[in-house]
């Protein structure tokens, strides 16, 4: 079996890594740009963590030759290009057959259409899995442990990828058939992730960091469930297990993110700073821009929002929210 991984970014490589063992072959595949000497030469990279490819990992930056013949192709592009990136699969003779497993977290702007829909938007007879769930790149690379879920609406599909990218003792995966379900709260829960980063920065405490978690988790599922999502998905491994790992952990992009709008610094030097891609930044406008399209209230999204993209300062953000007008605490179960 073959294993192509579209991505030589921190997260892509790392599924290369830790997918190895399951495949005869493995080709990660990225832009001339994107690929260093480094790793073309030596398997390796230090930034922005140190990943350590097998021999037997071929790097290249030829679409065609990298897809010719894999099994299942992993998409691991930020949601800014996976669009091109999927004209391009048309272009170098992506078969219907083969298994294009999305593990990018983010809704595209501005059509505001989830990575599954903007994939069978340029490739609609494509097989299509979505791959989301708790996965901090650096624990995986040190071998701990995690689950993951894999959705498909055909479940024989899920199965396959499920038996296919399951590792024992390290990365347990569940197979779904919510789709919606899953990509949401893959993606919307970045911009919570940032919100927790912001507020943990500012010291605002645990009971703090509780009420916004729940009160994000509220968002999450108001928002997916009037866009067709399951409510039960949104408390599984892609929802709330992915809120949970993000929120609590510096290690998270976007909790890094919130960490440094905290401090006063501006999103453009963060993002130079970063070095690589926050999706819950771009994730803010989305989900904002989806609530006012379906009249629903995103209180702590809008503030993250603002955060991003205006000069409101923390503590005037953190006061708007704690006086808000009153109200009941919804329920979905």
């Amino acid at each position: 079996m073959k294993l192509t991984v579209l991505g030589a970014g921190c997260w892509g490589l790392t599924l290369a890594w830790l997918l190895t063992n399951n495949f005869d072959q493995v080709t990660v595949w990225g832009r001339e740009q994107d690929i260093s000497d480094d790793l073309r030469l030596n398997k390796h990279t230090s930034k922005p963590l140190e990943v350590q490819l097998d021999s037997k990992v071929e790097i290249s930056s030829d679409l065609k030759s990298a897809i010719s013949d894999a099994d299942i192709i992993l998409s691991v592009i930020a949601t800014s290009g996976t669009r091109d990136v999927c004209e391009n699969l048309k272009k170098a003779g992506i078969k219907p057959e083969q298994i294009l497993v999305n593990a990018s977290k983010g809704i595209e702007l501005p059509s505001l259409m989830r990575m599954s829909e903007v994939i069978k938007d340029v490739l609609p007879e494509q097989k299509l899995v979505v791959l989301s769930g708790p996965t901090l790149a650096k624990e995986v690379l040190a071998g701990l442990p995690t689950a993951a879920c894999v959705a498909c609406e055909d479940i024989k599909t899920a199965e396959y990828v499920q038996k296919a990218m399951n590792v024992p003792n390290k990365f347990r995966l569940y197979t779904n058939t919510d789709v919606i379900g899953v990509e949401l709260g893959g993606s919307l829960k970045n911009v919570i992730a940032i919100a927790s980063g912001f507020a943990h920065t500012m010291g605002l405490g645990d009971n703090c960091s509780g009420s916004l978690l729940t009160r994000g988790m509220a968002e999450i599922v108001r928002v997916s469930i009037n866009l067709g999502a399951n409510p039960s998905t949104l408390y599984g491994l892609s929802g709330m297990g992915d809120l949970i790992a993000t929120c609590s952990s510096p290690m998270s992009r976007n909790y890094t993110v919130g960490s440094m709008l905290a401090k006063g610094k501006k999103i453009d030097d963060i993002l130079a700073e970063l070095g690589s891609v926050a999706e819950g930044v771009k994730t803010s406008k989305a989900i904002c821009e989806l609530a006012k399209k379906l009249d629903i209230e995103v209180p702590v999204s809008n503030a993250i929002y603002e955060a991003v993209y205006t000069d409101i300062t923390p503590q005037a953000l953190l006061e708007k929210l704690m006086n808000r007008k009153l109200k009941e605490e919804e329920r979905y179960v």
